[in-house]
């Protein structure tokens, strides 16, 4: 297998090209940074930024919107169904589609390395790759009975709720936390990963971390994110330091690393378990400090397709306890290289099904 030797490092020479054509050369950038990818593990060496240390979780500061009581601010993720194998009107309406259009069509991400990816060098024309990917392909097998009979769609960070509300697709698992204002908006499963939010940035960098170190610092967020959320309510709030440029927005977060790159940002913040697997992808970049929230991620789904939700509850449930080709064998495959051997940090909490309707 090849490695990919980074070339050299592109600096803001080339902010003058202006407009919708910068716009377009860093979206180039940006596949072009994921597709050229290390096909070898990383032992934690420190080229990843990593070190190979497994990521441990400060306490978790919610400034949560739209939560109806203070039960559910402290865990939305405990506000799903409880698990069902049962198929209802949504899930008969997914298995009547006829022909090629028998599939499950599933919002991803394709250029966040390890999670959602397409890998040039895969022999498989570049088939999406990656641990949300093989968490649909479960789903599909349980559902339609063929574990590719799916049809991906790529959604921008910003666009996962409205192509959910639009019906664009049935569901999406893209590394998308749980949380009050989204549950107002869709419904989720339960949770099947732990992260937090975590700065990245130059490992020339002075920054330290969610400190003081933020002090004029340009910080790229992808819009709609938890991120984005976070950072804007500390800074209201007066816990994130005033002097923090929060005006760097983007709709995929891969386009954060891309700024970060260009030297147009000085840091990025995001879930910890994407930018390690940035940091894996630009030697350059580490993790600076501990992850200062906890959050976990679900599969988003209507509001109102109950029956999708709990079956897809059940597909975790199953999909936890197969130690052969379930969780685990994908978080080995995956994550490890990134986020460390042992997957106790990042592994859910035992669920809870505090929905009832």
């Amino acid at each position: 297998m090849r490695r990919w030797t980074r070339g050299r490092r592109l600096r803001t020479g080339l902010k003058g090209w202006g407009g919708v054509g910068a716009m377009a050369v860093v979206c180039a950038l940006a596949v072009t940074f994921v597709m050229l990818l290390p096909l070898i593990r990383s032992d934690g060496d420190g080229s990843t930024g990593t070190s190979g240390s497994r990521l441990t979780y400060g306490s978790q500061v919610r400034a949560e919107e739209g939560c109806p009581t203070a039960e559910v601010a402290k865990a939305p993720e405990k506000q799903t169904l409880s698990p069902s194998n049962a198929d209802g009107s949504t899930i008969e309406e997914i298995k009547n589609r006829t022909g090629e259009k028998r599939k499950l069509i599933v919002g991803v991400d394709q250029n966040s390395y390890r999670w959602g990816y397409r890998d040039p060098n895969s022999g498989q024309d570049a088939a999406l790759e990656g641990f949300d990917i093989d968490l649909v392909h479960r789903i599909a097998a349980d559902i339609l009975g063929d574990p590719n009979a799916v049809q991906f769609k790529a959604i921008p960070t910003d666009q996962r709720i409205p192509a959910i509300k639009d019906g664009r697709v049935d569901m999406i698992v893209r590394t998308m936390t749980i949380n009050c204002k989204r549950l107002s908006d869709v419904a989720f499963s339960a949770p099947y990963f732990k992260t937090g939010q975590q700065v990245l940035a130059s490992k020339s960098s002075k920054i330290t971390g969610y400190d003081g170190s933020l002090a004029g610092q340009r910080i790229c967020t992808a819009k709609g994110s938890t991120a984005n959320t976070k950072l804007v309510n500390d800074k209201q709030a007066g816990d994130l330091v005033s002097s923090a440029d929060l005006r760097t927005t983007v709709p995929n977060q891969l386009d954060c690393l891309v700024r970060l790159q260009l030297g147009e940002v000085d840091a990025v913040v995001t879930d910890g378990a994407l930018a390690a697997s940035q940091a894996a992808q630009d030697p350059t970049v580490m993790l600076k400090g501990e992850p200062f929230t906890t959050e976990y991620y679900g599969v988003a789904m209507k509001k109102d397709a109950d029956d999708l939700v709990r079956r897809v509850n059940q597909v975790l449930v199953d999909y936890r306890k197969d130690t052969a080709n379930g969780w685990q064998a994908s978080y080995d495959r995956w994550l490890s290289a990134t986020l460390g051997e042992d997957p106790s940090t990042s592994e859910p909490p035992a669920p809870q099904y505090l929905r009832t309707s």
